[in-house]
């Protein structure tokens, strides 16, 4: 399984703008194949900061994401509402169990 995570600072005017494309984007992306998960929050700490947790199947399913048209189209939007430097990490996992 391959999990991405990304952290984009918001302008805090552009708040709900930012809020509703990753809502948007979330729930296109939970239809697609290959796609385990999809979520997208507010940092409780810094509610200018969306989370973006991803998790994929395999390297095709990242791969199809990336250029599907709703990820394209939030691509396009975040100049609107970034205020900052967007971090995204990869991790690949063998396994995942449950602990609790």
């Amino acid at each position: 399984m391959i999990v991405l995570n990304a952290s984009i600072p918001i302008d805090p005017d552009s708040r709900e703008a930012a809020v509703d494309a990753a809502t948007e984007l979330a729930r296109q992306s939970r239809e697609e194949d290959g796609v385990v998960d999809y979520r997208v929050a507010l940092d409780i700490e810094d509610d200018a900061t969306l989370r973006v947790f991803e998790q994929y199947e395999d390297d095709a399913a990242v791969e199809s994401h990336m250029e599907s048209d709703h990820f394209q189209a939030f691509q396009g939007r975040i100049p609107e509402f970034v205020a900052g430097d967007v971090e995204l990490y990869r991790f690949d996992v063998d396994e995942k169990s449950r602990m609790m």
